[in-house]
């Protein structure tokens, strides 16, 4: 599975790169802390795979890194996705090492 940092996110960012951000988390978790990413809650994920990107990279994240990392493996063996990319260490990493502000809950 392919990963990226959360320092390469936040570059992609800033830099407006043309990705597609999803948030996989619940929509209460979602409302403590984002990073303004598309929420699709995981549960939800397969019956929105209209919704994500296959013409460009997408970035999946969800607290820890666990749920996006399901998410990606579902995608790439049901709908043969080959942009996806994880984002290690999920939000908490992105709270901790980029955005000071953002909650931990």
């Amino acid at each position: 599975m392919k990963e990226i940092t959360v320092q390469q996110l936040k570059e992609k960012l800033d830099n407006k790169e043309d990705i597609q951000v999803i948030d996989v988390r619940e929509e209460y978790e979602y409302d403590i802390a984002n990073i303004g990413a598309e929420l699709i809650p995981l549960a939800t994920v397969l019956e929105n795979v209209d919704k994500i990107s296959k013409d460009k990279p997408v970035v999946i994240h969800c607290k820890s890194g666990m749920r996006s990392a399901s998410a990606i493996l579902n995608l790439e063996s049901r709908f043969g996705f080959t942009n996806l990319y994880n984002l290690k260490g999920g939000i908490l990493a992105y709270a901790r090492e980029v955005d000071h502000t953002l909650s931990t809950y």
